[in-house]
């Protein structure tokens, strides 16, 4: 109970029927031009930004709530 030759067929009819072929065409070409879009888009990004390298943490000093201090202070 598949989906036969017949039924992709009647299927293509109806919606060059409905739609036209003219809307069809200009909707596949549009669908191509936001593809093209985003493959340019990808290939920039990957031209632009080189890897990072990462950044040392620095010590300030302070300690998070809860430290030794903190207890010694309770106590």
């Amino acid at each position: 109970m598949g989906l036969s030759f017949s039924h992709i067929l009647l299927v293509l009819i109806l919606v060059v029927l409905l739609f036209g072929r003219g809307k069809i065409s200009e909707l596949m070409g549009d669908v191509a031009k936001g593809v093209k879009a985003f493959k340019k888009g990808l290939s920039e990004d990957e031209e632009k930004s080189p890897a990072a390298e990462p950044k040392a943490l620095r010590d300030d000093g302070n300690k998070a709530a809860g430290t030794e201090q903190d207890r010694n202070k309770s106590a």
